[in-house]
């Protein structure tokens, strides 16, 4: 049995990127630990501590993950203002690679980890945290030893069929197709392709654990109500399949 950790930027996209894969490795036995970079906060922690990472920890629960981390580090936005750091951490992105992946890499130790699952090198749709989560994951694999890094991504062309149905529903979700042209990555790069859709129901239920997203104003709120409102099936057909690239040796 392996040791797999998954590396995230924020609460759900463990869930959006790779719930169908860390739901089928820990129903095959496989250790499974879920590290994100940021708790989901762009202000201070408030005393009664973070909803968002509390979301993640039910959400990972559900999936059948052993261990949640949080690498201590606070959401740096998305868009072209990067504002100063909260008080009481610093912004994801501003901190230095090399630290950041010393934190990641001393779990990967702990964890005596086989498989590192991060993100492309576009992060995916071009957030500065996933982007920063690439850099991060690549530097910590190095420092730890693990040999075998999974990042997670998406075929382009399926990205374009997904915002063609997007716009074919009216569902209200902003994205510039140019930037779709460029975002996640070629298929010719994709090396594994992993079949989830049996575990489309605990997908979706983890889904529906960040509760503050799904009912929240944010950008992606709409697109995760319908989503978690599905039938399981047709749940299973849109996001039933997960992508990975294994970088060159």
């Amino acid at each position: 049995m392996a040791t797999v950790v998954a590396f995230h930027a924020h609460p759900d996209d463990e869930t959006l990127l790779t719930g169908g894969t860390i739901a089928r490795a820990a129903a095959e036995g496989h250790r499974v630990v879920i590290v994100v970079a940021c708790d989901g906060l762009m202000g201070p922690v408030p005393p009664q501590g973070t909803e968002r990472l509390e979301e993640l920890r039910a959400s990972a629960a559900i999936l059948g993950a052993h261990r949640v981390e949080h690498l201590g580090y606070a959401d740096s936005g998305h868009g072209q203002t990067l504002y100063p750091d909260p008080p009481d951490r610093t912004r994801f992105v501003r901190a230095a690679t090399d630290e950041a992946a010393e934190r990641l890499a001393a779990i990967l130790r702990e964890e005596n980890a086989d498989v590192l699952l991060s993100y492309d090198p576009n992060g995916g749709y071009g957030h500065r945290d996933h982007v920063k989560v690439h850099q991060v994951g690549r530097r910590a694999a190095e420092l730890a030893g693990v040999r075998r890094v999974l990042e997670a991504t998406m075929p382009r062309e399926v990205v374009m069929r997904l915002a063609r149905l997007i716009r074919l529903l009216r569902i209200p979700l902003r994205f510039d197709d140019a930037a779709l042209c460029t975002a996640y990555s070629p298929s010719s790069a994709i090396t594994h392709r992993v079949n989830v859709r049996p575990f489309a129901r605990q997908k979706q239920a983890a889904l529906a654990a960040h509760r503050s997203e799904v009912n929240g104003s944010g950008r992606i709120a709409v697109l995760m109500r319908v989503l978690t409102r599905l039938p399981v099936p047709i749940f299973g057909l849109l996001l039933g399949r997960e992508w990975f690239a294994e970088p060159e040796a």
